[in-house]
């Protein structure tokens, strides 16, 4: 059973339609009891990072989920904003992480505003910086699905997963030991996106 985060933000329905789809059985909740019972989680999230925080502390999930990702190294996958929930503070609201990673979260500064617009939406190649069993099977410079204004400056260069270039390049993907986080949702995009979840249920 994969146990999806809900702490009353992000992309909870769309993240459980894909599981049902690949025939993975999971359970939107944020019920300590299902949490810890669950063989794997995952943090999905689309919103406002400072929002986001004071959500998980006010359904008592930030102690939980401290517990069961460093202590109990119960594989866990960030989406999007649950990735960067998983730094150690982030420009948006100014507010600190879990910082189960080093690492900081900014905006996007891009100078060709014409060229790049922010949010970054759309299609974009993804670079495997180390290897991974989230990417058995998945081709070299796959393509996923982003919606971001955000995104993830790591200070260790070896929790660096995934790169994308948009107008320079930035983190898209990070790993170390059992926690996993992608900027791009996986869950809207398509083939590549199935496989990623399937490794993440069945190879890890």
């Amino acid at each position: 059973m994969i146990a999806i985060i809900d702490y009353g933000m992000g992309n909870l329905g769309s993240v459980k339609r894909k599981l049902n789809l690949i025939g993975v059985r999971s359970v939107i909740t944020c019920d300590p009891e299902e949490i810890r019972n669950a063989e794997k989680l995952i943090l999905p999230g689309v919103g406002h990072f400072g929002n986001a925080i004071r959500e998980i502390k006010s359904r008592g999930l930030w102690d939980l989920l401290n517990r069961e990702v460093l202590l109990e190294k119960k594989p866990i996958l960030g989406i999007c904003l649950g990735m960067q929930l998983m730094a150690g503070h982030s420009e948006e609201g100014d507010v600190a992480g879990f910082g189960w990673f080093d690492a900081g979260v900014v905006r996007f500064n891009v100078q060709d505003t014409l060229k790049y617009k922010v949010p970054h939406m759309g299609w974009n190649q993804v670079l495997l910086k180390k290897p991974s069993l989230l990417f058995d099977q998945i081709i070299a410079g796959e393509s996923f699905y982003f919606v971001h204004s955000y995104h993830l400056k790591c200070n260790k260069e070896t929790d660096v997963l995934n790169e994308t270039a948009y107008e320079y390049s930035f983190v898209s993907a990070i790993q170390k030991e059992n926690i996993y986080g992608v900027q791009y949702h996986p869950e809207k995009s398509h083939e590549a996106g199935e496989k990623l979840l399937k490794n993440f249920v069945y190879n890890i």
